[in-house]
């Protein structure tokens, strides 16, 4: 099996295609775990607002915002991380299935034993434009590098998330002791918190462009099994606007990380009003991210259509 195969869990040729896989189970459990501990924040905000009018309490409530705030946005890194994990568990199965259709459509061929001829070029489907070609297509520069960073994006963005979670922790025992710390605790805790998200989502991004590469070259293999032209969607525009999309909302989210760290050297005024939009902000690079996974989905969508539309005319014809 070649490594970058194995990197996708590609199984080896030959396996059952019934085999349960653990990394749903994994996904499972860890969305479980992010669920529980986002409920555990939730009690600490309720809480805090409970003694936020009564006198005395006013350090308690800010440890507990402190603290609670770096817990509930952690606990939404865990969820992104099942997430994930989930995908993976889609890949593996994804690729179980394109051996198993490549096993049995040469045998569900229709039409002549002769193969047709194979003549390149550019045709037009119902799904948009396809190549014809004879051979499987290589994978493109946003295939390799898919491939290449969802393990260090997911990585880098869960160390990035539990590392602003411990500086929470921080920042909260400071409140009482050393207020200025724990103002600019809580600048790092934002910035690098949301800048792990980004990267999080950016990992289920690559996870996404991963299986976006897995139905094209798996959908070529089993074309080319099945001897006929092999039929491949050009790059969508709605895979474009996918790409586009991830890259602007990290690199809004790294713009974020840096201006909250920059906060820690201004006067206390000139970075609460700099806290005011930034906010907004790193919210709106997730949205934009997330919304590029919303045009990868309906990307994945697209391709699935086609596949099978292709299947059945492979059955039906023979070429």
């Amino acid at each position: 099996m070649a490594s970058a195969d194995a990197l996708l869990l590609r199984p080896a040729p030959g396996a059952d295609h019934r085999t349960k896989s653990r990394l749903r189970e994994l996904g499972l459990g860890t969305a479980f775990v992010g669920v529980v501990v986002a409920m555990v924040a939730l009690v600490a905000t309720v809480v805090a607002g409970a003694w936020s009018d009564q006198p005395g309490r006013a350090v308690d409530v800010a440890r507990l915002d402190a603290w609670s705030f770096g817990l509930n946005t952690a606990a939404f890194g865990v969820v992104k991380l099942s997430i994930g994990i989930v995908l993976l568990a889609i890949l593996r199965r994804l690729w179980l299935r394109v051996e198993s259709v490549r096993e049995t459509l040469p045998a569900l061929k229709g039409g002549s034993s002769e193969p047709a001829p194979i003549r390149p070029g550019t045709i037009d489907t119902p799904y948009g434009s396809a190549t014809v070609s004879a051979d499987v297509p290589k994978p493109l520069l946003i295939h390799r590098m898919a491939r290449a960073m969802w393990a260090p994006s997911l990585a880098m963005g869960f160390m990035a998330v539990a590392g602003g979670l411990v500086l929470s922790i921080v920042q909260a025992s400071k409140v009482a002791s050393d207020p200025g710390l724990a103002a600019d605790l809580s600048a790092w805790v934002k910035g690098i918190q949301f800048l792990g998200e980004g990267f999080l989502l950016a990992g289920v991004s690559f996870l996404l462009g991963s299986i976006l590469y897995s139905l094209r070259t798996g959908g070529g293999e089993v074309q080319r099994s099945a001897g006929v032209a092999v039929h491949t969607l050009k790059f969508p525009t709605t895979a474009k606007a996918f790409v586009a999309l991830m890259m602007v909302g990290l690199m809004v989210e790294v713009f974020q990380f840096v201006v909250y760290l920059a906060t820690t050297s201004f006067e206390p005024a000139s970075a609460a009003s700099y806290f005011a939009w930034l906010g907004p902000v790193r919210e709106a690079g997730l949205g934009l991210i997330l919304s590029g996974i919303v045009l990868a989905l309906v990307t994945i969508g697209n391709v699935l259509g086609f596949q099978f539309s292709r299947i059945t005319e492979i059955v039906r014809t023979g070429r």
